[in-house]
């Protein structure tokens, strides 16, 4: 019964830090809050969710400090909101820089602030910081916490005051000092950021006939370009979208090469890495995290091969419709490149083993000359939408870290 116990719990654990990062974005079921029906302040010293803030059911692990001069400091965004005021104690802005996550919260709770309490305004004591004022391996080194008060300084509002903050969408709210709330957000790579693991509608696979057609117009039946575990081409089964969202609009990473193939694809989606150019065996990192000079697989139609090919350029942009097509493989040549169908977790081989009863299902209905699992609308499957679900309430019922200790 003890081994069970233990092969359940570790199984549950995989789901979640799986499940994290199935969908595109927020989509069905990810990142909503339902509105209390009375607006609850939080006490002195309590903490929403009531799990560690750098576990995977709050804002999710710390990944780095970011300088003025790293790689990653293009991915703070300056915060002009007018009705937001920045303290900037260091006069160098440092306190309005902030991920685009933490952003987006930071101007939704300023407008609850205002409709709370007319004339009063959110004010931000403690922003991105660069000068290691707080703890080793805090969020505000990498913009993703702020510290707040109101503009009047009434501490008898900020136990409403972090209320509003839950409400608002911030993933870890904190009522952790007298003087000030602290609140943080998961990274951008992560399940509840706006971008996750998708590629645009008009990006193209390829099919068996070697035709070229949209993901948005894949269908169950579809055999496209894949490879398997040893890196060998294959043709696969188009099994479903594990998120759909034709409407949404989202900020997409454009990965070129020098040989001209373009694959785009949002920052959590996973994407296969040569070490080398002559070495075909390859590793997934996250798309935000690839850089020029390294080797993505490029597929040689000539060779019918997969090529390491080095990436001479990344940019953003954004398109309308997002999807996230599941294969059997669990890989699919998009635009020429080879990918992972997984995101969020940098782990291809974890995500592949999650979905697994999603692949036995389809082969199960092939036996039977089924055409698709089951019906699908848009938004995350039910299936990884299940796990998501799973994985949160295991993770804010017993506070589990990241590598799957408990927080006490």
């Amino acid at each position: 019964m003890l081994l069970w116990s233990r092969i359940v719990l570790v199984g549950v654990i995989c789901l979640s830090l799986v499940s994290s990062g199935m969908g595109c974005g927020p989509g069905r079921g990810y990142g909503r809050r339902r509105h209390p029906k009375k607006l609850t302040p939080l006490a002195y010293k309590q903490f929403i969710p009531n799990v560690a803030e750098k576990t995977l059911g709050a804002s999710g692990r710390y990944e780095g400090k970011i300088t003025r001069n790293s790689e990653r400091f293009k991915e703070l965004t300056p915060n002009y909101n007018t009705d937001i005021i920045f303290k900037d104690e260091e006069n160098t802005g440092a306190d309005r820089l902030m991920t685009q996550r933490c952003k987006d919260k930071l101007n939704s709770l300023a407008i609850s602030v205002m409709n709370q309490w007319p004339g009063v305004k959110l004010r931000v004591t403690e922003g991105w910081d660069e000068d290691g004022h707080h703890f080793e391996e805090s969020l505000h080194y990498e913009g993703r916490a702020v510290d707040i008060t109101t503009s009047d300084r009434d501490k008898s509002k900020y136990g409403t005051l972090s209320r509003l903050a839950v409400e608002a969408g911030f993933d870890w709210v904190y009522y952790e000092s007298k003087a000030h709330i602290h609140c943080s957000v998961k990274a951008e790579n992560s399940v509840a950021a706006k971008s996750g693991g998708c590629f645009p509608g008009s990006s193209t696979v390829t099919l068996r006939d070697g035709s070229t057609k949209a993901v948005k117009d894949l269908q169950s039946g579809d055999k496209v370009l894949a490879a398997d575990q040893a890196g060998n081409l294959v043709y696969t089964d188009f099994i479903m979208f594990i998120d759909q969202e034709p409407t949404a609009s989202r900020v997409f990473f454009v990965i070129e090469t020098h040989t001209g193939e373009k694959i785009t694809l949002t920052a959590a989606h996973l994407l296969f890495i040569s070490q080398n150019s002559t070495d075909a065996r390859s590793s997934t990192i996250f798309a935000s995290q690839v850089r020029p000079g390294q080797n993505v697989l490029v597929y040689d139609p000539e060779l019918r091969a997969l090529e390491p090919v080095t990436v001479k350029r990344i940019y953003t942009q954004e398109h309308v419709g997002s999807f996230a097509p599941l294969t059997a493989q669990g890989t699919v040549v998009v635009d020429q490149v080879l990918a992972s169908c997984y995101a969020a977790i940098e782990d291809h081989n974890l995500a592949h083993w999650a979905l697994a009863p999603v692949r036995l299902a389809h082969w199960v209905s092939s036996l039977f000359h089924q055409s698709q699992i089951s019906a699908q609308t848009d938004g995350v499957h039910w299936y990884p939408n299940i796990l998501y679900r799973l994985g949160t309430w295991f993770l804010d019922s017993h506070s589990i870290h990241p590598l799957g200790m408990s927080s006490s």
